[in-house]
């Protein structure tokens, strides 16, 4: 069988059609051959309509990723009174989190294997098994293993939807698609908190776990006919379950590092430290495998080159600050402006809402505009200037809101640019394992920044305060000044994030996106 020569064109693929012999130019030489190749057009086009669907149903399918991030955390008190246990309410929360960040380079690899259906299919059944377990749950401890059950269906959710519609979507009116994405999310965080207080108090807690089961089955009905019409990327290949199994347990101590130090540990005690010993031994194990497996989880090439590594950190840093900021930020409003927990949390709107417009900007953008990067470049750039405006200047509430949506905007248009170019980056048999990765990296980069900027808090304040989602109306007395002067540091921090991810953007190269070279606004609804 005679490989495929990329750099010099061979004979091999004089036949192929201009498409495919480009898919196949973006695979590794030495083991893509093109008798292997995987399909990289639809046998079938995809109608508006049916696409529409597709989109609405894996639109569906997000929203229950996103509500269930939020949904439990008013419903905390109420479930932590029936079963008579306070100590450990937080781990119904953290179990979720270290699951659906585990997993989700894992779901991505798998789908580049076993095939987008069949990952959806998994994900999702795991998700409503895990919300049958916790709505039926006895006591704590088995609510906590059946929220970590969610969340490994949840941690695949979002990778292998973002696949899917790089199956479905060419990469230049891809980003359009990302923004509705980016909305649902944005919808389901602010909707989960308000969701779960009501059914805690006026239903039962237990109604935040059920009302997935309708969801879930609405999204499977719509999604699973049009799948057989979805065109086939995947590569049947032997899984390297050592790898994976590395991958996962690097993230999860990581993770516990990040949520334990300074709070429930010093963050040089010696559990700490050990823990953290414990991440570095098994990342470093991971790499060791696989640049010795012949066919490795993550391929660690994959994310090398002139795109991956500069999209990565682009997305890191604008997830992280945006997560760091709504975090903390409710303390910052309370302290400060004297708002009650209602109305910091009403507060945090205009940052979660207005970067969904950056995104849907960006979206537009990059169906029309041969130089794509440029709008994500002025973007975080302007977020950077507004960031150093938050840093230096003190405003009434009416300013630092307006100067908070306005930061939000910018970091809103990397969002779509990032994970279109990453994706538009590797072979169409890659995708899912790039996109795993991706969501994978903005996790820890989301859970590193909220741990980074509740230390600069702590060392700016001095004192032994409530922080982040712990922290109860009430519960705060520190002085307005030195919340201010603290919180400066914050601010500049937010501002270092999004100055990176402008210099990442700079440096990532701009590949030519496939598609149609202008575009008209994607309609969802007839």
């Amino acid at each position: 069988m005679n490989k495929f020569d990329r750099q010099s064109g061979s004979a091999d693929t004089q036949a192929l059609p201009d498409d495919i012999a480009e898919e196949l130019s973006r695979l590794p030489s030495e083991i893509i051959s093109v008798d292997d190749a995987p399909s990289i057009a639809s046998p079938v086009p995809l109608s508006q309509d049916e696409v529409r669907t597709i989109v609405i149903s894996l639109m569906l399918t997000m929203f229950l990723a996103a509500l269930d991030q939020t949904i439990v955390a008013t419903a905390l008190p109420t479930i932590g009174r029936q079963f008579q246990d306070v100590s450990s309410l937080s781990w119904v929360i953290t179990a979720y989190l270290l699951a659906s960040t585990a997993v989700a380079p894992v779901f991505g690899t798998l789908s580049d294997i076993y095939g987008r259906k069949a990952m959806i299919i998994t994900s999702l059944s795991l998700f409503v098994v895990g919300s049958v377990l916790c709505a039926i749950a006895p006591n704590l401890p088995m609510l906590i293993l059946a929220r970590g059950l969610q969340g490994l269906g949840g941690g695949g959710i979002m990778p292998v939807v973002q696949t899917v519609i790089s199956d479905v979507v060419s990469p230049r009116e891809r980003g359009q698609y990302q923004a509705y994405f980016s909305s649902v999310w944005m919808v389901g965080g602010i909707l989960g908190p308000v969701i779960g207080g009501v059914f805690a108090e006026h239903l039962h807690w237990s109604m935040i776990f059920w009302i997935n089961l309708p969801l879930a089955a609405a999204a499977i009905a719509l999604l699973l006919p049009k799948m057989k019409k979805i065109p086939v990327f995947h590569r049947k290949r032997k899984v390297d379950w050592l790898g994976g199994v590395l991958l996962m347990a690097s993230a999860v101590v990581f993770m516990l590092v990040l949520s334990w130090g300074g709070t429930r540990y010093p963050w040089l005690s010696p559990t700490v430290l050990a823990m953290v010993g414990g991440a570095v031994a098994l990342a470093v194990s991971f790499v060791w495998h696989a640049r010795r497996a012949d066919e490795p989880f993550l391929p660690l090439p994959l994310l090398g080159g002139s795109v991956v590594p500069f999209g990565l950190m682009a997305g890191g840093c604008a997830l992280g600050a945006i997560t760091g900021l709504t975090v903390q930020l409710p303390l910052y409003y309370e302290s400060v402006y004297h708002l009650s927990a209602s109305e910091a949390g009403l507060a945090l709107i205009p940052l979660a809402a207005v970067s969904t417009c950056g995104a849907a900007i960006a979206g537009r953008t990059m169906a029309r505009a041969k130089h794509y990067k440029r709008v994500a470049i002025i973007g975080t750039s302007w977020a950077a200037l507004c960031g150093l405006g938050l840093t230096l200047t003190t405003l009434p509430l009416w300013g630092l809101l307006t100067l908070m949506a306005a930061f939000a905007l910018g970091l809103g248009t990397t969002f779509p640019v990032c994970v279109v170019s990453v994706q538009n980056s590797v072979a169409r048999p890659q995708v899912g394992t790039i996109t795993g990765a991706l969501n994978f990296f903005r996790s820890l980069m989301s859970s590193f920044t909220v741990a980074a900027f509740a230390a600069i808090l702590l060392i700016a304040l001095g004192a032994d305060i409530p922080l982040g989602e712990h922290h109860a109306a009430g519960s705060v007395a520190i002085p307005a000044e030195d919340m201010r002067h603290a919180f400066r540091y914050v601010f500049g921090a937010a501002t270092a994030l999004m100055t990176g991810a402008a210099l990442c953007l700079i440096a990532m190269e701009e590949r030519p996106l496939a598609g149609p070279s202008t575009s008209q606004p994607v309609e969802m609804a007839e």
